[in-house]
């Protein structure tokens, strides 16, 4: 599963412009005073602004052999967010490293190096080495029934997890992040985890489909025409 167009909500458009295009260096593909658009690998990320924005936790696939550069290249433009003393946290089961931050918004970003995908680079790390969005958060009351809608609309199985409070559902190119937003709240930070509104654009086995969350509610519509998003 690749999320290819994933829109966020924002309050503060000015900010999240300058943190993406001058902290993190990503290239600005279009822009104007109520949204501004953003390539990350595969993925073109949205911001749209709306006054009653709620922060999300999205990540971000690298290279399998770059989360010790990343960190250096992070660290170096902004503070990290850590697990105890930890920097890098590893996600053994996963077979996984990941480095988190805040944007201006308190959304946390996380950068993962999967190692089972076997995708190294021998580049100098930097913007373009992040490969694609590869999570977006869904925090519900009800694990079971998203991960019904999401199955019986496209195929997508559990990655980890199950309906208690945490369901990772989809593959390592692209993962929903199900947890229960009344039992649990978002690593490493312990924020609140708000159902916070989104719309993706994803492609699987081949098909791709609009994916819109808002109120707890999620919609999957397949799209005829693939280069066409849902609005």
């Amino acid at each position: 599963m690749k999320i290819k167009e994933l829109t966020l909500y924002t309050s503060h458009i000015g900010r999240q412009t300058e943190f993406y295009s001058q902290v993190l260096g990503l290239v600005v593909v279009k822009k104007s005073s109520k949204n501004i658009s953003f390539q990350i690998g595969y993925t073109l990320l949205h911001f749209e602004l709306k006054k009653t924005a709620t922060p999300y936790h999205f990540a971000i696939n690298i290279p399998a052999n770059k989360e010790e550069e990343a960190l250096l290249w992070i660290k170096s433009r902004l503070t990290i967010l850590k697990d105890g003393q930890d920097d890098i946290i590893n996600f053994t089961a996963w077979n996984a490293r990941a480095i988190y931050f805040y944007d201006p918004d308190k959304n946390i970003v996380e950068l993962i190096a999967r190692k089972n995908l076997r995708n190294g680079s021998e580049r100098n790390f930097g913007p373009e080495l992040f490969l694609g969005i590869s999570e977006i958060g869904i925090p519900t009351s009800n694990i079971e029934n998203v991960f019904s809608i999401l199955r019986d609309a496209m195929g997508i199985g559990i990655y980890d997890g199950g309906f208690g409070n945490f369901c990772a559902m989809g593959d390592e190119y692209g993962l929903f992040i199900c947890i229960d937003k009344a039992h649990r709240r978002w690593f490493p930070t312990n924020d609140k985890a708000f159902p916070s509104e989104f719309e993706l654009v994803l492609q699987e086995k081949g098909k791709q489909y609009h994916v819109e969350f808002n109120n707890e509610c999620i919609k999957v519509v397949r799209l005829n025409n693939p280069n066409t998003q849902k609005k």
